[in-house]
């Protein structure tokens, strides 16, 4: 038999504080090291770089996304469905905070091509040079917001400066929109199987530059105005022809080879971006078309009415199509997270103003129509855009803090790309430009 063990209660009640104090110890020991890793973070930036000038080597111009997505963000919140004087200041200051931000992001940007002088290599890389369309699109928000929250002031100086910025952002647009999917065709190494939906972003800029026609259209009068109309008809359709293009290869990809990889994952919500600011744009477009048309193109009888009444319902039509595209992005994203952790990238960023853009669309048809529906929906969608941008600024602040989104890849490393790409290895080197970039 087993010998009998007697067990005190003081000798109970030991063993139990001594328990207790090598797990309290143990916690504290967690929390110091948490501590430890936070006060790190904070008084070491860039940490996760070799040198503090691979901030400029790594800025890439998917960091114009972060422009885009805080413009849009800024007109959402001045043109809010229901009116609230906060909301007014509040997009100043986003509209404020957008300037600067697109301000910083040109200086970085040429301070990087003109030290590593490799602009060439980021205009021949097949997913570098997709975001260069990000950058007129950026400027369009500002040239949109100059117009929109200055024209109660009736200051006479913002015509004409709307118009100029106006006029280089058209520039730009045309040149992205020309040269990229040439590019493309040309010398560009693609797989089906590789394709982004970031392709699509070398045709929106038109459809953009388009919108901001239409707003500042709104600030000019006689032939000025008309002209400014009639070159945004053109931009417009110029960039949703080769878009819905673009859709439909994209969609093709999809039945294929299934949703993007998780790095990725943001990019589902970019077919928004065409649809939705086509919808947005054809009806501004419509507007300031029976404005100015039954004077100035008098000799073309009803054009005006026609081209208003079309604008509507082109864009309502846009705009069904559009909620196809946003009913399958927040699957796409709800499944993978499901799957597994989504980590974060300035990729993130493509999602914010697509929705933008549908949201707007939302706005302009409750404008039109005075529907409840579509007032209602385009408030929940610019609040809870809001609140979604809000939370991906933090994240990136955090991230660019750690240099996390810095981290560059060298030339020597794009050009091994290049030939991997010429070998017939392109998703791998995309993949690897992904994670060394933390591009779009």
């Amino acid at each position: 038999m087993l010998p009998a063990v007697s067990t005190t209660h003081s000798e109970i009640t030991l063993q139990i504080a001594i328990a207790g104090a090598a797990a309290t110890s143990t916690t504290r020991g967690k929390r110091a090291t948490t501590m430890d890793v936070l006060k790190h973070h904070i008084h070491h930036p860039m940490h996760k770089l070799e040198s503090r000038r691979d901030v400029v080597r790594g800025f890439s111009p998917a960091w114009f996304t972060t422009t885009m997505g805080t413009g849009i963000v800024s007109i959402l919140l001045y043109k809010f469905p229901y009116y609230a004087a906060p909301l007014q200041y509040i997009s100043w200051g986003v509209a404020f905070f957008n300037l600067l931000l697109f301000i910083a992001c040109c200086v970085l940007f040429l301070w990087r091509i003109v030290q590593y002088r490799d602009f060439g290599i980021i205009v021949m890389h097949p997913q570098q040079s997709m975001a260069l369309g990000a950058i007129p699109m950026g400027l369009c928000t500002i040239v949109i917001c100059l117009v929109l929250m200055l024209a109660p002031y009736n200051l006479s100086w913002v015509p004409t400066l709307a118009l100029a910025l106006w006029c280089i952002d058209v520039v730009l647009s045309v040149l992205s929109f020309l040269t990229i999917p040439f590019l493309v065709t040309s010398h560009q190494k693609h797989a089906l199987e590789s394709i982004n939906a970031t392709m699509i972003l070398s045709a929106v800029p038109t459809i953009v530059a388009a919108t901001g026609g239409a707003v500042v259209a709104s600030a000019q009068s006689g032939s000025t105005a008309t002209t400014i109309v009639i070159i945004s008809y053109i931009l417009w359709a110029m960039g949703l022809g080769i878009a819905t293009m673009l859709l439909t290869l994209y969609l093709i990809r999809l039945i294929l080879f299934k949703l993007p990889p998780k790095e990725a994952i943001g990019s589902v919500f970019i077919p928004l971006g065409p649809l939705g600011q086509a919808s947005y744009g054809i009806q501004l477009l419509g507007i300031q078309a029976i404005r100015l048309f039954p004077t100035e193109l008098a000799h073309i009888a009803y054009l005006g009415n026609v081209l208003q009444c079309g604008g509507f319902f082109i864009g309502l039509l846009l705009w069904a199509l559009a909620t196809w595209w946003f009913a399958h992005a927040i699957y796409s994203v709800v499944v993978t997270r499901i799957n597994g952790r989504v980590p974060f990238n300035i990729g993130c960023w493509a999602l914010i103003f697509p929705v933008g853009t549908f949201s707007s669309s939302t706005n302009a048809l409750w404008t039109i129509t005075g529907y409840s529906f579509f007032r209602v929906l385009a408030a929940i969608l610019a609040a809870g855009l809001t609140l979604l941008w809000i939370l991906v600024v933090i994240a990136t602040v955090c991230y660019a803090w750690t240099g996390e989104l810095f981290r560059p890849a060298t030339v020597v490393q794009l050009e091994l790309q290049d030939t991997e790409l010429d070998a017939g290895d392109s998703e791998c080197a995309d993949e690897s430009l992904e994670h060394s970039d933390s591009n779009v």
